[in-house]
């Protein structure tokens, strides 16, 4: 029986252009000002970290080649995460979900399923993302969310840390991504998982997984609460 849905954001409740598109140009256009803050301590320990990882090198540079190559490092995860707070903040970002995503998640909520996020993004910027929505604050509907700290999101052994976290049998959990070899490893740890194949994100549907074009199609598949 399923009482947790797991949910990965982009290209799963979110349009993958509006990361790339609107969020990562933004930071890039924060992040020179931001680095030379020498007053907040979140940017001082960045550009520690990255004076460590890369002795001698100008930070800025080695964030924009962090960028251009979709690096997942921790300094620039950081650095992304306070510009895109005051961006969401000051109203200039509203996250823009999936029309089917609001309904469907209060429906699961109010049907008396549990909702966790996991992704690659960190935990702030996660709740960002569902706390400035054009839809309203949706946080309320999740009681966790998972980043990279726990573990990478094609490893098997992070899907069973989630479980265990959350208290439930593998079993008991239902993961919905747009990626294969996330959905893999999901499987391999036991979680019951689904892909979203979403049309405007030219997903291309995985071998041996059950595959759904948005979320009330999830609700059909798996007899969720509509």
């Amino acid at each position: 029986m399923i009482r947790l849905v797991l949910l990965d954001i982009e290209g799963t409740t979110l349009p993958i252009s509006f990361v790339r598109d609107v969020m990562f140009p933004y930071a890039a256009k924060a992040l020179p000002a931001l680095i030379e803050d020498h007053t907040n301590p979140q940017v001082v320990a960045a550009r520690a970290d990255i004076a460590i990882s890369h002795p001698g090198e100008d930070p800025l540079k080695v964030c924009q080649d962090w960028m251009a190559k979709d690096e997942k490092a921790a300094p620039l995860k950081t650095l992304q995460g306070i510009t895109w707070r005051q961006g969401f903040e000051d109203g200039t970002l509203r996250a823009d979900l999936y029309k089917d995503v609001p309904p469907a998640l209060k429906a699961w909520s109010e049907g008396g399923l549990r909702l966790a996020v996991y992704s690659s993004g960190s935990i702030p910027s996660q709740k960002l993302l569902y706390g400035y929505t054009e839809q309203g604050d949706l946080t309320s509907l999740f009681d966790g969310f998972f980043d990279l700290s726990t573990g990478g999101k094609k490893d098997a052994a992070s899907y069973t840390k989630i479980a265990a976290a959350c208290g439930l049998k593998p079993e008991d959990i239902l993961f919905l991504s747009d990626i294969g070899a996330e959905l893999d490893a999901a499987l391999e740890a036991g979680l019951k998982v689904c892909q979203l194949v979403r049309p405007q994100d030219q997903t291309v549907p995985h071998e041996g997984v059950p595959h759904a074009t948005d979320l009330n199609e999830v609700t059909q598949k798996f007899s969720l609460p509509a």
